[in-house]
């Protein structure tokens, strides 16, 4: 590896946005990775500099690459290496009501699958 250079997969994991490194790989493989506006591989290799665009759990997070980290840190020193530029999560009360159903009321019925699609905004009726 070049000096001054790390992996992508690696960095996302080592700056604490994935869990493991083989979520972050697996992002990067299934095009939620950007880096610089291009979809890139897990094995892409980042600078100092880089701005990166991930979706993780439903969230667009935008950071751009202040230190090269290849060994998982803490919390407080992970920050460090990243300037975040992400949009704030919206509200609670704006995001989309998840149907909660009673615990042992058995499997939902079709009636009950329809009313669940057209509160998440799937079906138009």
């Amino acid at each position: 590896m070049a000096d001054g250079t790390c992996r992508v997969d690696s960095w996302l994991w080592s700056a604490r946005l994935f869990k493991t490194r083989a979520a972050a790989s697996t992002a990067c493989k299934g095009g939620h990775v950007r880096v610089n506006g291009t979809v890139v591989k897990p094995a892409r290799l980042l600078s100092v500099g880089d701005e990166i665009h991930v979706r993780v759990a439903d969230r667009e997070r935008i950071v751009e690459v202040a230190r090269l980290i290849t060994k998982r840190v803490g919390a407080p020193v992970a920050a460090e290496c990243m300037i975040d530029r992400s949009p704030p999560p919206p509200p609670k009360e704006l995001r989309a009501a998840v149907p909660v159903r009673d615990r042992g009321a058995g499997r939902p019925t079709k009636r009950d699958r329809r009313e669940m699609e057209r509160l998440r905004g799937r079906r138009g009726g």
